[in-house]
């Protein structure tokens, strides 16, 4: 793991850095209270009614996606980009979002996270599956139990309860917009995230970072995984926040073949 930054005062920051921590900020702030919003209206205020075939899904899905914004905003934590030099800052945002999430701990999924970085694509990464080739749900479910433990069994069950048998809601909120969306949003970070950046295929990866880059649009990126799948990029250049990722994609194009 990479050695904890030490506090700058704020007259030392580079002008840069300042700049990239007002941005992430309020693109953390945006992304939290939205994911709030959402939540709370689905769970307490969302009527099932003749519009609901329409409604229903775009609401969950807006939920899904957020929840992607949740662990993107934390996983910029890990690498102090989010508030360069700021390390209390990073902590303290990236243990929120990680635990309204679904009860993570944001120093194992950072220790966990710098062990991919440093051995990305080999057995001794906790994101990559040794039998990859044998297909995406194996690949998925393995990393799914690698984070998965009884530590957010308890916190799923401890809050779903209290949703259901003392704030009141309706089962069918519960599930559409609260369980559902936190599950596909785990499998959305992971395809777009992992299996297709990290995934063997015919053409050899362009270096030892084993991971390649999508070929979307800015668009279709932020939707997929808020420019998670510029994945090669990040690896060259994990201080780079995600926002700052179409940018890095532009400025050096990845050499392998985009993901399919």
């Amino acid at each position: 793991m990479a050695a904890p930054q030490a506090s700058t005062p704020s007259q030392q920051l580079s002008a840069g850095d300042q700049a990239q921590a007002r941005v992430g900020l309020a693109l953390a702030c945006f992304v939290i209270g939205a994911w709030a919003i959402a939540h709370i209206y689905g769970l307490f205020f969302y009527r099932w009614d003749t519009t609901s075939i329409i409604t229903a899904p775009l609401l969950a899905g807006l939920i899904v996606w957020l929840f992607v914004g949740l662990f993107i905003v934390a996983h910029d934590c890990m690498h102090g980009s989010l508030a360069p030099h700021r390390p209390a800052i990073n902590r303290a945002i990236g243990r929120l979002c990680l635990f309204i999430y679904a009860g993570f701990d944001f120093d194992t999924l950072e220790r966990k996270h710098h062990l991919h970085h440093r051995h990305s694509g080999t057995h001794d990464d906790p994101d990559f599956e040794p039998a990859a080739r044998s297909g995406l749900l194996r690949w998925y479910l393995g990393f799914f139990m690698e984070y998965f433990s009884w530590r957010q069994l308890v916190f799923v069950t401890a809050l779903g309860s209290f949703y259901l048998h003392i704030a009141g809601v309706e089962t069918a909120n519960l599930i559409a917009f609260w369980a559902l969306p936190a599950i596909m949003s785990s499998f959305q970070l992971f395809y777009f995230g992992t299996y297709l950046p990290h995934r063997p295929g015919p053409a050899p990866f362009a270096d030892e970072h084993r991971a390649r880059s999508n070929a979307y649009g800015w668009w279709l990126s932020l939707l997929t995984c808020f420019h998670f799948g510029y994945h090669h990029e990040h690896h060259l250049s994990p201080g780079v926040p995600w926002w700052r990722l179409p940018q890095q994609r532009g400025a050096a194009r990845d050499t392998g073949p985009a993901p399919q």
